[in-house]
């Protein structure tokens, strides 16, 4: 049984802490810490040990992983502390806020005997799984434009994710969790970014943005990331080269329409007269030529069916395993580097208003 204690008893922390009781019977989170009281109290009343400090929780023998998940501007110090404490590390992300601290996080790892590792998590949600399998079975062919989005109403962002000291805005948020899973779905180096940001009721960060990344087989993704759209667009869109797949929500409401395999690309369409005025282009494909299909249904690693703690279950056991040497971590530091690099060309992009050329 491996023992944990969480840095920051907040609303991600006690997520960490109830799917660990649910899904991760060889983990057992045994105490936190928080600077507020409030936190530190509600850590009690759910059968925790308080610390009262960092150091009180670094110090303390019994534990041996470290889960961070305090506010982004506080990972880097915690990260490195934990470390060279000889824990093991667990860090939310953004795991640090620039690619030199993510770093020199790094230097440090290399010489501590703990593991580290970061909690990009939404690498398991069913929708991308499903985005992921598609391609990789080349279902509607070698994809060209992939269209990625998170659309919400909110309006509003929430405690330290509208405050720039701390790391917040929807880049920082919900960007580094779409650019990974990007990354995820095609190994191969990103030769360009282009972003714009958007400050449409935040003060100090972004609360919209639009991100295109292009990779060096020509593949282009759009990543849009909106906290006042009214009517959301289709979590997924992907054009492949004899195919379409969408994926319209998180309960993957979805389909697949492709060329029936028994069809050529090109047939003679006739004009067709819309409102707007003839067209011959965009005249609809005869139905015939179209074959739909639901998209599949995706089991975990385990074989079961997807369910809330699904994410957890698997992130958690592949980190028990590299701790146990039996298994290399799935979320590596370096992958998260490439993600920041990322990130930091974005920001670049929008503020000089133009795409920057890259190789990462």
């Amino acid at each position: 049984m491996v023992k944990a204690a969480i840095i920051g008893y907040g609303g991600i922390g006690k997520w960490h802490h109830q799917g660990i009781r649910e899904a991760v019977p060889g983990l057992e989170v045994i105490g936190a810490y928080d600077v507020r009281e409030e936190a530190l109290a509600e850590s009690k009343a759910n059968g925790l040990k308080a610390y009262g400090s960092a150091q009180e929780l670094f110090d303390d023998p019994a534990v041996q992983l470290v889960i961070i998940t305090t506010p982004n501007d506080s990972h880097k110090e915690y990260i490195i502390r934990g470390l060279k404490a000889g824990k093991h590390v667990l860090c939310e992300k953004p795991v640090v806020l620039s690619s030199a601290d993510l770093r020199e996080a790094i230097e440090v790892s290399k010489d501590a005997p703990g593991v580290f590792t970061i909690h990009q998590n939404r690498r398991w949600d069913k929708d991308f799984q499903i985005v992921k399998s598609l391609i990789h079975d080349g279902k509607i062919g070698k994809p060209y434009f992939i269209e990625s989005r998170v659309h919400g109403s909110s309006v509003f962002l929430h405690g330290w994710r509208g405050h720039k000291i701390n790391g917040g805005g929807m880049l920082y948020d919900w960007g580094v969790h779409l650019i990974d899973q990007a990354l995820q779905l095609l190994p191969e180096k990103v030769t360009s970014v282009t972003a714009q940001l958007f400050s449409v009721h935040a003060q100090e960060v972004d609360d919209n943005f639009k991100l295109l990344l292009g990779f060096e087989s020509g593949v282009s993704v759009l990543i849009e990331v909106a906290t006042n759209c009214f009517i959301p667009a289709p979590r997924w869109h992907v054009s492949g080269e004899v195919g379409t797949v969408v994926i319209q929500d998180w309960r993957c409401d979805g389909r697949i329409v492709k060329l029936a395999e028994d069809q050529e690309f090109t047939w003679e369409p006739d004009i067709i007269y819309t409102p707007a005025g003839p067209t011959r282009t965009m005249a609809p494909r005869p139905p015939e030529t179209m074959v739909e299909y639901p998209l599949p249904e995706l089991k975990d690693a385990h074989g079961n069916v997807y369910h809330q703690w699904s994410s957890v279950d698997i992130f958690y056991h592949n980190l028990l395993d590299a701790i146990a040497g039996k298994a290399e971590l799935y979320v590596k530091p370096e992958e998260a580097l490439r993600v920041m690099d990322i990130i930091e060309l974005a920001f670049q992009s929008s503020r000089e208003g133009r795409g920057l050329a890259c190789s990462i």
